[in-house]
């Protein structure tokens, strides 16, 4: 598939994909005109690369996270001293973002829940 059916599946803008490439997140295979050509693993990358930068990841980190991931399934060590530090750095911020999305989706849930109870229809009257 072409970049724009890769961005029409993903949800992704087209300039946002050749940045993943830019920064290493994504190799594309190249058809013999030199025009990009993406398969189903693009598809899965590209909506995992933006799950992780949409969940404030940098890009930097991201590429960290995606190579360990492979290592990982590879079963091969991942995780050297400097690229442990660079993770628990970004692990707090993490937590703490976290934690301040948890807080309102409950205010959001509470919210809800009084308002359906508000709009909640009064019972019928019985009848005599």
């Amino acid at each position: 598939m072409k970049i724009g059916e890769l961005a029409a599946r993903t949800g992704v803008a087209p300039r946002l994909i050749r940045y993943y490439e830019q920064q290493d997140l994504l190799t594309a295979d190249r058809q013999p005109n030199g025009y990009r050509d993406y398969g189903e693993a693009h598809v899965e990358r590209v909506e995992r690369v933006a799950g992780l930068v949409q969940a404030g990841i940098p890009t930097r980190l991201v590429k960290v996270l995606m190579d360990a991931e492979e290592a990982c399934a590879r079963e091969e060590p991942t995780c050297p001293a400097e690229v442990a530090a660079l993770l628990a750095a970004e692990l707090d911020g993490l937590e703490k973002r976290i934690a301040c999305l948890s807080r309102s989706r409950d205010t959001i849930h509470r919210f809800l829940d009084q308002t359906r109870a508000q709009v909640a229809p009064a019972p019928a009257p019985a009848s005599a």
